[in-house]
């Protein structure tokens, strides 16, 4: 096992005398091939280029001797301390930590980021990172090849946002370049980059002004208390696949969060589509009456939330639309139900004014492979002055889960 293990992070600024000490006394030193370039590298060390963190860790717990491993940035966020200090290694790991690429890039761009959220954009969790760009206004990635600007560019297909680019920051090359996110695929882009994507105009309800926020990210009290909002927080008018009891059984089965993609098919007056969102998960609203679209763009601004609104008839307008997480079905019946359930989405909900219907949409869901549960739901509002009758409402609601499908 190696002596002792410093992780130095880089930002492009001169080392420092802890980070010289460090490089002094290695034997081993791993690092992209800019940081082996450094002529601080002794001569006489093992070098390893850094590409599987996970395989240097095995080589470095291998190692009789002092080691040195280069990150870029600070190799605390989103780097690789937590890797080099997983038990499977037992390294201990000292520290010297750097600006994070993630603080340079909005330094360059002159802009705060206590408001962004952060991600991480690899092949495997590209989609994912995108619905995070989707449903939020101020995202930083850090990028990866295969899954850079070009990538978040063609997966943002329909919805504008901007990109700066920050490439290679802290060396001789760095570059920061603003684009639209439809032109980003027209370039070729330099690794290591980090991009900064910035959303519509739309800003959340209760947004600090002066000062700025209490918190990191997404401020959680934005917004209105609770969950499922009686109808008059929509303007009233709700359909009758809208009310707010069987919104709340939806959202409980669905279980949107950031990172989902969820379509909401007949979204009506938005009132789910505004409320997914504000779960943070990236949203589709689509129906086919431009009123109800028009309303739930209305209802998005009021609430400050990100969506993206498609008018078309379900199931042919669903045929071009990315692949879906969790989906609503509010309209169309089972012929929608059918075709969603094409998509294989991890979770879909649905509901039927009767039993014969209900019976139809759980069978096809059955038959496309999900496990499947319905419920009779009748709620009865009640005028607490004189405790009478107001309103009745029942529906079956129906909700399949994909086996195997993950997240």
């Amino acid at each position: 096992m190696a002596d002792r293990v410093t992780v130095i992070g880089w930002d492009g600024s001169p080392l420092t005398a802890a980070a010289r000490s460090a490089l002094g006394a290695a034997t081993l030193v791993a690092g992209a091939a800019h940081h082996l370039a450094l002529p601080e590298v002794p001569a006489a060390a093992e070098r390893i280029r850094l590409g599987s963190v996970a395989l240097a860790a095995r080589r470095i717990a291998a190692h009789r001797g002092t080691a040195v491993v280069f990150a870029d940035g600070d190799p605390g966020f989103f780097g690789v301390v937590r890797t080099l200090r997983a038990p499977e290694f037992g390294l201990e790991v000292e520290v010297v930590p750097a600006v994070s690429s993630v603080a340079a890039a909005f330094a360059r761009a002159g802009m705060p980021w206590d408001d962004a959220q952060v991600v991480v954009a690899h092949r495997r969790t590209l989609r994912r990172a995108v619905n995070v760009c989707r449903a939020h206004t101020k995202v930083a990635v850090l990028t990866q090849p295969g899954a850079g600007p070009a990538e978040l560019g063609l997966l943002l297909e329909g919805v504008h946002r901007t990109f700066v680019i920050c490439e290679e920051l802290g060396t001789d090359r760095e570059q920061v370049t603003v684009v639209t996110s439809d032109k980003a695929a027209d370039h070729s882009w330099r690794d290591p980059n980090v991009v900064i994507v910035i959303g519509g105009p739309v800003a959340p309800p209760g947004t600090a002004a002066e000062g700025g926020g209490w918190i990191a990210g997404r401020d959680p009290s934005a917004g209105p208390r609770g969950w499922a909002l009686p109808a008059g927080t929509y303007g009233g008018g709700l359909g009758e696949g809208e009310t707010d009891l069987l919104r709340a059984a939806q959202l409980a089965r669905l279980g949107p969060r950031v990172g989902d993609l969820v379509w909401d098919i007949g979204c009506g007056s938005g009132a789910f589509a505004v409320e997914a969102a504000r779960a943070g998960a990236a949203v589709i609203a689509v129906d086919r009456n431009l009123e109800a679209c028009a309303r739930t763009d209305a209802a998005a601004r009021r609430f400050g939330v990100q969506m993206q609104i498609v008018h078309g008839s379900a199931p042919h307008i669903l045929e071009n639309l990315p692949e879906p997480d969790v989906v609503r079905v509010g309209g169309g019946g089972a012929a929608v139900v059918s075709a969603v359930a094409d998509r294989r989405p991890q979770r879909v909900v649905a509901h039927a004014a009767t039993r014969d219907a209900a019976e139809l949409v759980g069978r096809d869901l059955t038959e496309h492979g999900y496990q499947v549960e319905c419920a009779l739901l009748q709620s009865v509002e009640l005028d607490t002055r004189v405790w009478t009758e107001t309103e009745r409402s029942v529906a079956f609601l129906l909700s399949g889960l994909l086996p195997g499908r993950a997240r």
